[in-house]
C-alpha cells in the first residue's frame, strides 16, 4: 500500500493491534498472511461434484487446473462446473488473483527484511515462513543461516552446500552476501542451479556496494548516485514500495525534506537529497503543479533522532532547523556506516536511478524538452554500467549459449551484440537502448511496459524487467527481415 493517507491509517491500526497483542509489528505482519486454502506449501485441491480443482504455485503466478472424475487433466474449467458452481468457481477465480497479488507483496515485505535485523526460533521460523502454505513457496527459494550455518531448501529439507541435511537449530536469520567469501557467495549460486531453484528476487546474487575510495575522501556523504535526472513520479511510487518516505516536488513557494528511509534497528536515518527540474509549464504534471522530473544528489546517514534537514522544492542547499536552540547534527561518517546497511541502501538508490532515469526512456533520443538532457541521456544510455548491469551482464553471459540466436549474439563489455541481416545491433546491458551499424545510428523500439522474459531454461532470480526488455529486443532482432512494424522498418 503506498497511498499515504491510508498506509497511516493502516499502520496505525497495525501497531495498536501489535501493541495490544504484545507482540512487534513485523510478527503482526508475519501472523497476517492468509493461506488462501491452500492446504500444503503452493497446492490445493478443491471438489467440485466429480471434478476437481487444482491450485499450484509456481514461481510469481498461482496456476488453476483441472482435473476430470476418471484422473485426466483438463486445460479448461468443465461445462458441468460452470453450470453447476458458478459462485464456488467465482470465489476459486478471484482466490487465484488474490494469491498473485499477494505473493508479489509478500516478495517486497521479504526483500526488506535485509535491514530488520530479525531472528527468529527454529519453531516459530518454520510455522511463519518455511512451512506457511504461501509465504513457504518463497521461503523455499530462499537462504538462511540455522545457528550460523547457511542452508537452502530442496528435495525436501534444509541443506548444505554439499546436500548434507541441515538438523534442528536454535535460531535461524536471514542470509545475506555481505560479510561473505566471494568462492563461498558463488558456490551457493552453482547449488541454487544445480537444484533449479529460482529465487523470488536477487538474494545469492545480490549487488554488493563496498565503500569506495572517492566516498572515503568525501567523508560524510556518497555522490555516487548524484546529478541523475529522474521521472518524479516514478520515483516516488518506488521509493514508497521500498519503504523510504518523500514528498512531491511541487513548483510553489515550499520546502521539502529529501526522500529518507529510517532504519530504527539501526538508529540510523538514510537520506537521499533530490529537487525539482524545471522552471515552466512543460516541465510540471497539468493541474497539480508538480515536477515531472527530478535531479538527484548526495546520499547522507544522520542519527534516526537527528532533526530534520529541508531545502527548497525547486532546488537549493539543505539545511537543519533544530529547536530549543539545540545545535544541527552533522553527518555520520561513512566509514561508521555498517557495510550491511551501506550496501542495501545505496542497492536501494541504484535502483531508484535504474528504473526512473529518464535515459532509459527510448523515445528521449532528442534530449527531451529542449533538448537540455541530450548529454545526460547519451551517458545514461549507452555508458558506464552500474551494479545491477553488472549482475544483468554476468546473468546474460551464460543465458546465451542457451539460445536459439546464440549463434548471433556476444556480450561485449557494456553491450550485448546481435548479428541481423541488415545490420549489426549493440544493446547497452543499463538502459536496454540500441545502436546499429554501420555508424551506430540509434534505433529507437518502445517496448511493451512489461515484457515477459522469453523461455531461456533456468534463471537464477525474478524481477529483473531490463532483462526482459533486453532479450526481447535481441530476438527481435537476430530476425530483422521479420520486422512488420513500419517505425522499426522506417529506421532500419
Amino acid at each position: 500500500m503506498t497511498y499515504k493517507p491510508t498506509a497511516k491509517l493502516v499502520d496505525a491500526a497495525l501497531e495498536k493491534r501489535a501493541a495490544a497483542l504484545g507482540l512487534g509489528r513485523e510478527e503482526i505482519e508475519e501472523l497476517a498472511v492468509p493461506a488462501y486454502g491452500l492446504t500444503e506449501v503452493g497446492r490445493a485441491e478443491r471438489r467440485f461434484g466429480e471434478v476437481t480443482a487444482v491450485l499450484e504455485v509456481e514461481g510469481a503466478r498461482c496456476l488453476l487446473g483441472w482435473r476430470s472424475a476418471g484422473g485426466r487433466t483438463v486445460k479448461t474449467v468443465p461445462a458441468a462446473v460452470r453450470r453447476d458452481h458458478p459462485d464456488e468457481l467465482r470465489e476459486l477465480k478471484a482466490a487465484v488473483k488474490d494469491i498473485d497479488k499477494m505473493l508479489s507483496a509478500q516478495s517486497e515485505r521479504l526483500d526488506r527484511q535485509f535491514l530488520a535485523r530479525r531472528t527468529w526460533s527454529y519453531a516459530t521460523w518454520r510455522e511463519r515462513y518455511l512451512d506457511h502454505p504461501l509465504v513457504g513457496t518463497l521461503a523455499r527459494r530462499l537462504l538462511w543461516t540455522v545457528d550460523g550455518t547457511t542452508a537452502g531448501y530442496a528435495d525436501g529439507a534444509l541443506r548444505t552446500l554439499t546436500d548434507d541435511p541441515v538438523g534442528e537449530g536454535a535460531q535461524v536469520a536471514f542470509w545475506h552476501p555481505v560479510g561473505h567469501e566471494p568462492a563461498e557467495i558463488v558456490a551457493w549460486r552453482d547449488w541454487l542451479e544445480r537444484h533449479g531453484i529460482t529465487q523470488p528476487f536477487k538474494q545469492a546474487h545480490r549487488e554488493v556496494y563496498l565503500l569506495t575510495d572517492a566516498e572515503r575522501a568525501t567523508g560524510t556523504y556518497s555522490n555516487r548516485f548524484a546529478a541523475h535526472i529522474l521521472r518524479q513520479h516514478q520515483f516516488n511510487s518506488l521509493a514508497a514500495i521500498r519503504g523510504w518516505r518523500n514528498r512531491l516536488r511541487l513548483m510553489v513557494d515550499d520546502e521539502a525534506p529529501p526522500a529518507t528511509r529510517e532504519l530504527p534497528q539501526w538508529g540510523l536515518r538514510a537520506e537521499y537529497r533530490i529537487e525539482g527540474d524545471g522552471d515552466n509549464s512543460d516541465d510540471i504534471t497539468p493541474g497539480s503543479g508538480s515536477f515531472l522530473r527530478l535531479r538527484t544528489d548526495q546520499v547522507r546517514f544522520y542519527p534516526i533522532d537527528a532533526p530534520q534537514n529541508w531545502a527548497h522544492c525547486c532546488g537549493g542547499e539543505y539545511r537543519m532547523w533544530p529547536r530549543d536552540g539545540a545545535a544541527p547534527v552533522d553527518p555520520l561518517p561513512l566509514t561508521d556506516i555498517p557495510p550491511l546497511v551501506l550496501s542495501e541502501v545505496l542497492r536501494d538508490v541504484d535502483l531508484f536511478v535504474g528504473v526512473s532515469s529518464v535515459g532509459n526512456d527510448p523515445t528521449w533520443q532528442d534530449g527531451g524538452p529542449g533538448g537540455r538532457f541530450r548529454e545526460y541521456w547519451s551517458r545514461y544510455g549507452f555508458g558506464t554500467l552500474n551494479q545491477s548491469a553488472e549482475t544483468r551482464r554476468a546473468l546474460l553471459e551464460r543465458l546465451i549459449p542457451r539460445l536459439a540466436i546464440a549463434d548471433r549474439c556476444t556480450v561485449e563489455g557494456r553491450f550485448l551484440h546481435v548479428k541481423g541481416e541488415r545490420h549489426t545491433y549493440k544493446i547497452h546491458l543499463g538502459s536496454g537502448n540500441i545502436l546499429m551499424s554501420p555508424n551506430d545510428q540509434y534505433l529507437c523500439i518502445v517496448p511493451k511496459s512489461a515484457p515477459a522474459i522469453p523461455q531461456t531454461g533456468y534463471l537464477p532470480y525474478e524481477g529483473d524487467r531490463m532483462l526482459g526488455v533486453i532479450l526481447s529486443k535481441a530476438l527481435m532482432l537476430a530476425d530483422d527481415l521479420k520486422i512488420t512494424d513500419p517505425t522499426i522498418l522506417s529506421q532500419l
